[in-house]
């Protein structure tokens, strides 16, 4: 070994034990880093379906090369551009129902918290909290057992003499907004209620016993410690709605669609598989998915600027 490889060996530092601790983390995170990577970096090289006229079975680089054409049709198509505005239409309507009630689950937590019966307590959380875990096929299942027009809930109307007829609660396209808002609400309330169930016990106490002593009611304990306590992270959560306000989910919307409510239940999520695996459009359908995710990203960096600006918090 040479002189000068043997002073730069003992010029080396040894390293500290915070930066052995950070060696050890990032070993640790490193299986989730790459899940995330496989997952939700290493697709995106489909992007270069919107780029080619594909068509299956063919290899992708066998097709032809039509650069940004798949784009401009999405704009200069008329028919085209009336199709996806009223799916747009759709997706903006439910997404906005969702941000209009998103303060439900933190009103819901409220209400929970004031439950003073601890067995109560845990039962209607954990009843509020299951439906989360069920699949939306079993909820479409539960739905159209109770629903169709042989189900339950015809059948005891048209016993009681309320209806002369079956209703078609699954068919009728007026109200399936409304409908499907219902159903999320139902499924994800409790769930979503938890991280404000985790943010009310980290207020202080010593406020509430503050306010106790000055003479304050539940209500004003409420609306003076409890709302305020937990705004930030409502608005936290708010923000992060807003930036995903294209993604409606799939699931749920295929199974309760059907030709009688498609032109209202169809969100963007399922146009782009109905336009893809449904119509065999793959590159249309990718150019679709790209201008969505692009939207989303600026959304998302959108609210992270107001955000910063308003509350003096960034969210990324």
């Amino acid at each position: 070994m040479s002189s000068g490889a043997i002073e730069r060996k003992k010029q080396r530092k040894p390293l500290s034990a915070k930066q052995k601790q950070g060696i050890v983390m990032f070993i640790i995170i490193s299986p989730l880093l790459f899940t995330v990577f496989l997952f939700s970096y290493y697709p995106l090289h489909g992007w270069l379906y919107a780029l080619y006229d594909y068509r299956p079975p063919h290899q992708l680089f066998n097709t032809p090369f039509v650069g940004l054409q798949w784009f401009q049709i999405l704009f200069s198509n008329a028919g085209r551009r009336e199709q996806i505005f009223g799916v747009l239409t759709n997706t903006f309507a439910m997404s906005g129902l969702g941000i209009l009630f998103s303060w439900l689950p933190m009103a819901f937590a409220i209400l929970l918290s004031e439950i003073n019966c601890r067995p109560y307590k845990r039962m209607v959380q954990t009843l509020t909290t299951l439906p989360n875990f069920i699949s939306w096929v079993l909820v479409y299942s539960m739905a159209f057992f109770m629903f169709n027009s042989t189900g339950i809930v015809n059948n005891i109307l048209i016993q009681l003499g309320i209806l002369s007829k079956p209703f078609l609660f699954l068919q009728q396209e007026n109200n399936v907004w409304i409908t499907m808002w219902l159903w999320n609400t139902w499924k994800g309330l409790g769930w979503s209620a938890i991280i404000y169930i985790a943010a009310l016990s980290g207020l202080d106490q010593e406020l509430y016993e503050a306010a106790y002593v000055d003479g304050a009611g539940r209500f004003q304990v409420i609306f003076h410690i409890i709302i305020p306590g937990l705004l930030p992270t409502y608005f936290v959560l708010l923000l992060l709605n807003i930036a995903n306000f294209l993604n409606n989910g799939f699931e749920q919307y295929f199974l309760f669609g059907n030709p009688f409510n498609m032109e209202r239940i169809q969100v963007l999520d399922l146009f782009v598989y109905n336009l893809g695996l449904g119509q065999g459009s793959y590159s249309l359908a990718t150019a679709i998915s790209i201008m969505k995710s692009i939207v989303s990203i600026t959304l998302l960096f959108t609210v992270n600027f107001m955000s910063k600006f308003m509350r003096g918090e960034s969210i990324i």
